[in-house]
């Protein structure tokens, strides 16, 4: 384990020694992603969820992440409010404008973390939030070193919450928590380059 890692567990100790929790802005993508952590950290934060996703596409993929997000927290019957923020599309092509041709993991996507994670930091502050995060982390084709330094950059008066839901096989353990709550797992991270990649390793799996 890493010492960014090492300092974000010796937090969450210092907390549930404390016995009081403080409040969470947990931006979530969708419910898989989330499903591990909110598990994780339930026991230490007040959490709410941020969900604020432009990027995602069509719209009907957009509502309909966020109904099966709106639904886990049912079946795991945590008492957690969802903000849902729907800006048009044309938030996440202006973001991404001179880098949507290249492919996933690239500066794009950089970009795409960035104004959500700004956003996300943005509310905190003005909400009076103690922490914020995000579950991108969980996936392993996200960047956790991006995100982390997006975090630490945009952090306010809200402090950002280390993120590297890997760890730990984070990710594994979603997958497994996606099947017991039996969720819907999307096949690409959100935008339409995503979907177009992800068509095409299809198409190409066909023709082989």
């Amino acid at each position: 384990m890493n010492n960014e890692y090492l300092e974000f567990k010796t937090l969450l100790e210092s907390i549930k020694q404390s016995g009081k929790k403080p409040t969470l802005l947990l931006h979530s993508c969708c419910g898989p992603c989330s499903s591990y952590v909110l598990n994780m950290l339930k026991e230490y934060f007040k959490i709410t969820i941020f969900y604020y996703n432009p990027n995602i596409y069509p719209h009907e993929e957009f509502i309909k992440r966020y109904n099966v997000q709106v639904d886990l927290i049912k079946k795991m019957n945590l008492n957690i409010d969802v903000i849902m923020i729907d800006e048009d599309y044309s938030v996440y092509l202006d973001a991404v404008k001179g880098y949507s041709d290249l492919k996933e993991g690239s500066m794009r996507c950089y970009r795409c973390y960035e104004f959500r994670i700004k956003k996300l930091s943005e509310y905190a502050s003005m909400k009076g939030f103690d922490y914020y995060s995000t579950v991108m982390s969980v996936s392993p084709y996200k960047s956790s070193k991006w995100i982390n330094e997006l975090g630490i950059i945009y952090q306010d008066k809200a402090l950002f919450l280390y993120s590297n839901y890997k760890k730990e096989n984070g990710y594994k353990e979603s997958i497994k928590l996606s099947k017991l709550y039996d969720l819907y797992r999307q096949d690409w991270c959100g935008c339409e380059f995503s979907l177009k990649e992800h068509e095409e390793r299809i198409n190409n799996k066909i023709s082989e």
